[in-house]
């Protein structure tokens, strides 16, 4: 005798009897368990002597378990899942009735076909509960990450690194038979108080970023108007009103530390040209009173011969005295053209020196224009654009004349990057400088904005023509594809080409261009895009 299956244990809303993936049938949300006599509504038994249950809208625990306390016979076991499934909400509720149906009529056709579809469509599908030792996985890379990144960010925190560190040794030892609670209230904890004090420390750098500027402003202020360190000192004042990236930083550090070095030089010329214009005037003066002691003295010794001729009494006498005038004539005479030479000398030692000087401020003139070009590309840069579209503009304000310019992006510039390095990307970058330049009138200018995005400005063209033109630089930078160690790299660009309207300011005329040349790059890339008026 076949043995009777004993009742079912009693059911909880913990959903600690149902395996896996199976408890995500039933409803998350449950009512609470109701007491152990609810009885379930039913129908009279069918003619087979099989109950046929209408269940509620929502079937609870307590409910699942009178379900299945009797269903003791196979027939009433597979009534009682179908009436079980009727109970689950959304599309299982449509299954559950389509077997309650079946059952109903004896069709166990039917009803194998549809426990089928339910088993293929729902349960294949679902997922399992994460098993072990990927809990462990997820484990390692939580204390990875409080271990290596969040202790090595707050390494200057005398507060949370002592917090981090414990709590990465707990999260260690933590096994997946283990509470969670705690750990996740720690960590929450410790999230909060991250948070806050990445707050302070950003308030700390805006705080030290506006007394620099301030400090700026105030040295600008001291300097005379045109002085070449203003230069310098707008441009890390852009650099501070910014998104202070590594690029950008690294690239004003080495074009500081070239103008210190340009000016300890010019330094060195100007302290070399004082000590030549000292020594000069010094060997004038030393000239000068070595000319007057040694004019002096020949007035003496003239004066001398004067009386020694008219004392003469013979012509033999005045021979031998007119023998001595020549000779200290001529040695007047050489002294005279030594102290000549020598001043001759000192003066060009000064002009030399003060030509130094000049060959240094004008080096250091240049060095400072490097503020305004692109280090990499030397086409403009953003502030060396602004600066130009302020001419260009009021020219264009006064004239009548028509301003166009254009944004243009490289496409998948990443890919280049990744296929041929980041010297690949650079000989890209460079490469459409060149042909841009080669394309360009000697009075539009192209500036690079950043990465892979650039700017042209075109004064006095018509937007038709500024447009033909965008459309021969893209035809000409396919048609001359870079080489780049020995292989052949294809750039093309997207670009929005937009026409200035009078008034109207920078930022929105690049928003206009940019809000094109994104269209360009939605509609396929490798195309220019009119800007709407």
């Amino acid at each position: 005798m076949a043995k009777k299956p004993s009742a079912l244990p009693e059911t909880t809303d913990d959903d600690s009897g149902i395996a896996g993936g199976l408890r995500r049938l039933w409803p998350l949300r449950r009512e609470k368990a109701a007491p152990a006599s609810t009885e379930l509504a039913t129908v009279p038994p069918t003619a087979n002597g099989v109950a046929g249950a209408i269940l509620l809208p929502s079937i609870s625990p307590a409910q699942l378990h009178t379900l299945f306390a009797h269903a003791l016979e196979p027939a009433t076991l597979l009534s009682a899942f179908a009436d079980g499934v009727a109970g689950l909400p959304g599309e299982l509720r449509g299954m559950g009735q389509r077997l309650q149906s079946a059952h109903a009529d004896g069709d166990w056709a039917r009803y194998g076909r549809a426990l089928r579809q339910l088993v293929d469509k729902y349960i294949r599908t679902i997922q399992d509960e994460p098993v072990a030792g990927e809990a462990e996985q997820l484990r390692d890379l939580l204390h990875h990450t409080l271990a290596l990144a969040l202790e090595t960010l707050l390494r200057d925190d005398a507060v949370l690194l002592p917090q981090t560190h414990a709590l990465a040794g707990r999260v260690k030892q933590w096994r997946p038979t283990q509470p969670l609670d705690a750990l996740a209230t720690e960590l929450k904890d410790l999230c909060r108080q991250v948070g806050l004090r990445t707050h302070e420390v950003s308030d700390a750098q805006d705080l030290m970023r506006s007394l620099f500027d301030l400090l700026l402003e105030n040295v600008g202020e001291l300097l005379e108007d045109g002085n070449w360190l203003q230069d310098q000192i707008a441009a890390v004042r852009e650099l501070l009103a910014g998104p202070l990236d590594r690029t950008t930083l690294e690239q004003t550090r080495a074009g500081l530390r070239e103008v210190i070095y340009k000016q300890g030089l010019l330094k060195q010329g100007i302290a070399d040209s004082k000590t030549a214009m000292k020594d000069m005037m010094v060997a004038f003066v030393e000239r000068l009173d070595g000319m007057a002691s040694s004019t002096g003295e020949f007035h003496d010794r003239i004066s001398f011969h004067a009386q020694a001729i008219r004392d003469s009494r013979s012509i033999a006498e005045l021979g031998k005295r007119m023998d001595d005038i020549l000779q200290d004539t001529e040695q007047l005479q050489a002294q005279a053209l030594k102290a000549r030479d020598n001043l001759l000398a000192a003066r060009r030692e000064a002009e030399e020196a003060e030509q130094r000087v000049a060959d240094l401020e004008q080096e250091l003139q240049s060095v400072s224009t490097l503020v305004r070009v692109d280090q990499l590309t030397e086409a403009l840069n953003r502030r060396g654009f602004d600066e130009l579209f302020k001419r260009e503009s009021v020219r264009a304000l006064r004239s009548g004349q028509t301003l166009c310019l254009a944004m243009l992006d490289l496409d998948d510039f990443r890919q280049i990057n990744a296929v041929h390095g980041h010297l690949g990307g650079d000989a890209a970058l460079c490469h459409v400088v060149a042909i841009a330049r080669a394309t360009l009138r000697g009075s539009d200018a192209v500036a690079r904005f950043g990465g892979e995005e650039f700017v042209l400005l075109l004064p006095d063209t018509p937007f038709l023509e500024a447009m033909g033109t965008l459309e021969r630089l893209r035809a000409r930078l396919s048609q001359r594809p870079v080489l780049h160690q020995g292989l052949s790299l294809a750039v093309t660009f997207s670009a929005g080409v937009a026409r200035w309207r009078p008034g109207e300011s920078q930022d929105d005329l690049l928003a206009r261009a940019d809000r094109a040349m994104y269209q360009a790059k939605q509609d396929g890339k490798n195309r220019v895009v009119a800007a709407a008026d």
